[in-house]
């Protein structure tokens, strides 16, 4: 006569669990970006609202976010490499290259850089060989590669679904960006891009570069796992090596 009530009572919980499991990862993304993210920039309500469950706001959030530590990363990489914004178009600024990756909607060709998009575009940037703006490359791969994972989306509502393995792979492929720009030389045996800086004052190396891209993998694994204990799937957790240049399909 339990045997009902043990079914009911293991309904609920995989009800309850997305719900514990959101409001974790508000808890996470806040820690990752300061309480003033959740509370200062807080927006009045919309209609639009209604048709979104907890995981959608969830999923929304997490993606800003990342968004947001990609446009440091750029702006970062290009105080650290300004020779790379020279190779650019004449005219071309920060601020530009800013609007035409985070613009919406979202560009997924550039001329400039042959079409190329995604983990395809990161090769180009450590191709010893290419020539132009690195940066650029570098950050049209990584901003390609986690619009792809959310589905090439900006927003998410209740009959929207998104794909855990995809989230998953484009963590390791970020692990592996990181490496390779930390790695990659050239034939003079030069990095190919400056990733960290010396601070004269404190005779010491600043890592903020590792620690936007650490935030960003962190962010992704843990959506991950949300949209996997969602839809009740596993992730595969493939071998790759920190230290691989071969990108994981997403």
């Amino acid at each position: 006569m339990f045997q009902p009530l043990r079914h009911t009572l293991a309904r609920n919980s995989r009800k309850r669990l997305p719900l514990i499991t959101a409001g974790l990862a508000i808890a996470v993304v806040t820690s990752l970006t300061g309480c003033q993210t959740l509370n200062d920039n807080r927006k009045p309500f919309t209609l639009k609202q209604l048709a979104k469950s907890e995981i959608d706001m969830v999923t929304d959030l997490n993606l800003q976010t990342v968004n947001k530590l990609s446009r440091n990363l750029l702006v970062k990489l290009y105080k650290l490499n300004p020779r790379e914004l020279k190779k650019a178009p004449p005219g071309m600024t920060v601020k530009k290259r800013i609007n035409q990756l985070f613009s919406y909607p979202r560009t997924v060709r550039f001329s400039e850089l042959g079409d190329y998009y995604s983990t395809t575009a990161i090769t180009r940037a450590f191709d010893p060989e290419f020539n132009g703006d690195r940066v650029f490359a570098l950050m049209v791969g990584v901003t390609g590669m986690i619009h792809t994972s959310y589905n090439f989306q900006n927003e998410f509502f209740m009959l929207d679904s998104i794909d855990h393995q995809k989230l998953y792979n484009s963590a390791r492929n970020l692990e592996s960006v990181a490496w390779q720009i930390n790695h990659k030389k050239d034939k003079n045996n030069e990095l190919l891009l400056i990733s960290n800086s010396i601070s004269p004052q404190l005779n010491e190396v600043n890592l903020s570069t590792e620690r936007l891209f650490s935030k960003m993998i962190a962010l992704q694994d843990m959506m991950a796992m949300i949209a996997a204990d969602q839809n009740n799937r596993t992730i595969n957790k493939v071998v790759h090596g920190v230290a691989s240049t071969t990108f994981l399909p997403i």
